[in-house]
């Protein structure tokens, strides 16, 4: 076990360190633990002094709404109202990476901080076993961000989470690197299609395939669920997107062919890509060089959700 500093304490997942997480849950505070997506930042959902905590550890906008994670379809219909396309998604998808925003329940015990004050709520059923230890140990629907600071880097190992949250939070459960690397895509059913409201490892076609339905970008400017800011996911750094080659005071992150100090995938793996884009961000992040410059991703498939994250951090 590795400590951070100040009061943030890094424990490998078992069962000792899922029961000392759930012991703070308890007591209101957030906790850092791997999904299959990226590390997320959890408290009780319920709690909206916990959930202030989140945002206040993130410097969190209070309009950007979080997800609840729950253990399973079950405990999403007691706090959500699904439709039945929204079931079949949930049949399919869950556990998994995909988030599906739908109605409160009129008695969902979820804070409305947690949503950020809306009629909607976003609700997941994560499949890794550290987020689904946490869920059973503490018996409670879980808020749960990426764990960074607000607007930063996505975390896939703890380490990213220390890097802006060591001393703002108690502990970390260590579970290694994450698998799919991005966040969830997030959807809701409206007007007889399914609205991605962000992208993520459930691609457009496979939404299709599930539902039959026609499958739809974002439509509007209103923020009903994470990751819809404009500048999201900054290193710190300008970030050049599409490059063909790599100047000498860029960190270069390639693909491919295009070589570079870090490849997302020489193979031009989009699924390996994934799964490396936030680890490359943050090595360009603390790169002595300037600028950092992305080779062209190419847009199908879980190339949009990646493409969707580079535009973020380019602004």
């Amino acid at each position: 076990m590795a400590e951070g500093s100040k009061s943030t304490f890094v424990r490998a997942f078992d069962s000792a360190a899922t029961a000392e997480a759930a012991v703070l849950i308890a007591a209101g505070q957030p906790v850092a633990v791997p999904t299959e997506t990226v590390y997320g930042l959890a408290a009780d959902a319920r709690n909206p002094q916990a959930v202030a905590r989140i945002y206040a550890a993130k410097g969190r906008p209070d309009f950007n709404p979080l997800i609840v994670h729950v253990a399973n379809l079950a405990a999403a219909e007691q706090l959500g109202v699904f439709g039945a396309v929204e079931r079949a998604l949930a049949v399919r998808f869950w556990p998994g990476p995909l988030t599906l925003v739908v109605p409160r329940s009129a008695d969902c015990p979820v804070a409305s901080i947690a949503t950020a004050g809306l009629g909607t709520i976003a609700l997941r059923v994560p499949g890794h076993r550290a987020m689904q230890a946490l869920l059973t140990a503490t018996g409670a629907p879980l808020a749960a961000p990426s764990a960074n600071a607000s607007g930063g880097v996505s975390p896939t190992r703890a380490s990213h989470v220390l890097a802006t949250l060591d001393g703002r939070i108690a502990l970390v459960i260590d579970d290694g690197p994450t698998m799919a690397g991005v966040e969830s895509t997030i959807v809701r059913v409206r007007d007889g299609a399914v609205e991605v409201l962000r992208p993520g490892p459930v691609t457009a076609d496979m939404l299709a395939d599930a539902t039959g339905l026609p499958v739809m970008g974002v439509t509007g400017s209103e923020i009903v669920a994470p990751g819809m800011l404009a500048s999201h996911y900054a290193p710190g750094k300008p970030v050049r997107l599409g490059a063909v080659d790599f100047a000498d005071d860029e960190f270069g992150i390639g693909f491919g062919a295009l070589a570079g100090d870090y490849s997302l995938s020489e193979a031009g793996d989009l699924t390996e890509a994934a799964a490396r884009l936030f680890d490359a961000l943050h090595a360009g992040a603390a790169s002595v060089k300037t600028r950092i410059a992305v080779a062209a991703i190419p847009a199908d498939g879980l190339g949009a959700a990646i493409n969707d994250r580079l535009a973020r951090a380019a602004v």
